[in-house]
């Protein structure tokens, strides 16, 4: 999520707000320098706090710019660590 227009090329202070709506979600969650990655259990839990993470950035800036990507896979949870893990492994072995 990108905010625009607000007079700064600095947005941290904007962006956090969004990182904040993820962190108060209770969903489990990765900050990056670039990203957000949340894991919810269905696609209506997941677009609800995108949602109000847009909302949050735009209540501080006229203009969202937001990037979205999801990977669905029914059945499968903690893909956040488990993902990583897996490579971790790859590259001892």
């Amino acid at each position: 999520m990108a905010p625009s227009g607000g007079g700064s090329d600095s947005v941290g202070e904007i962006v956090a707000e969004a990182v904040r709506v993820v962190r108060e979600s209770g969903l489990p969650h990765e900050t990056t320098s670039m990203f957000t990655t949340i894991e919810a259990e269905t696609w209506d839990e997941g677009m609800e706090v995108v949602k109000r993470a847009v909302a949050a950035v735009q209540a501080r800036a006229p203009r969202v710019s937001l990037v979205l990507k999801a990977d669905i896979r029914p059945g499968h949870t903690g893909q956040l660590s488990a993902k990583v893990e897996r490579i971790n492994q790859a590259l001892e072995g």
